[in-house]
């Protein structure tokens, strides 16, 4: 399990294939030895509405290979409640037992001809299933004859915004539905992390003894200049620093070695300021692996 408490908590994300295994991206982990620098991994579940291996499955054979927890995401948009439970049921029987809740892409954008959606509700519905299976009981209000292992429930949040009182009503409501580990979009910017820390301790203060929760940073390396245009451009609740955008340019101008290194410096000294600031960090790297070495 997930300890959301740990002083110093760092996690990767890995996204599977479209393959009938994840054997190849398992060695591709082994081979870069990113491993050996994190606290566990998360798993993600179709991103972008485009078909992957099952999330779940794949949390499970990362936490048996590497013997580091996981967390595996379930989205809304595939499932409706009695998928959702089934799912959580089986993940709790192969020891998955850190699920992270989310909306998910919309379906309009899968790669499968007319794939409609499902979403029964948002990602908070799927916070109310977990907190029932952590008391026992199904959705419905029925006890299990044998209880679930405990659930440690996480959630996502937006990391900018023009007016950061959305992202704090956002983040409040996913508390309050019990969210243990808040997960936000990469952060690129030392004012913006003081920023959530301070959303963070404000609903700490609000729900003060009846909630147990803590912010995870989201942080994604960009060591190329087209990754951080896009970011920038197309990619809402991200803010990347215009200073970032002139020096990847200068640097691009130069050579792709050139923009690759000044990438690189820009992302690891970020990574280290952010780990002073708050050591509790989900990397993001789009499944290049051999780049987690790089940063420490």
């Amino acid at each position: 399990m997930i300890d959301i408490n740990k002083d110093r908590l760092i996690t990767l994300e890995t996204t599977p294939p479209k393959l009938p295994t994840i054997e190849p991206m398992i060695e591709k982990i082994k081979k870069s030895e990113a491993y050996k620098y994190i606290d566990g991994f998360s798993t993600t579940d179709c991103p972008l509405s485009k078909l992957k291996y099952n999330s779940i499955i794949a949390a499970y054979k990362l936490q048996k290979n590497f013997k580091k927890p996981v967390i595996a995401t379930i989205t809304m948009r595939d499932r409706n409640k009695i998928a959702l439970q089934s799912d959580l049921l089986g993940a709790n029987d192969l020891d998955v037992t850190n699920i992270l809740a989310i909306t998910g892409d919309p379906a309009s954008m899968s790669d499968q001809p007319n794939t409609k959606a499902v979403v029964e509700g948002n990602s908070t519905l799927l916070l109310d299933i977990i907190r029932a299976f952590n008391n026992g009981m199904d959705y419905s209000g029925k006890e299990f004859k044998i209880k679930p292992k405990p659930i440690t429930p996480f959630a996502v949040s937006n990391s900018f915004a023009k007016n950061f009182s959305s992202i704090e009503k956002k983040m409040y409501k996913k508390v309050k539905h019990y969210a243990k580990g808040i997960i936000t979009q990469p952060v690129f910017d030392e004012d913006i992390a003081y920023k959530l820390i301070s959303i963070r301790d404000k609903i700490r203060f609000e729900f003060k003894e009846t909630r147990e929760f803590d912010l995870i940073f989201g942080f994604f390396p960009i060591t190329k200049l087209k990754t951080a245009q896009f970011l920038k451009s197309h990619v809402p609740g991200i803010y990347v620093p215009d200073e970032w955008i002139e020096k990847l340019i200068k640097a691009h101008k130069i050579s792709e070695d050139e923009e690759y290194k000044v990438g690189l410096d820009l992302s690891k000294t970020l990574f280290e300021k952010l780990q002073k600031i708050h050591p509790k960090i989900h990397i993001m790297t789009a499944n290049r692996f051999e780049i987690v070495k790089e940063l420490f």
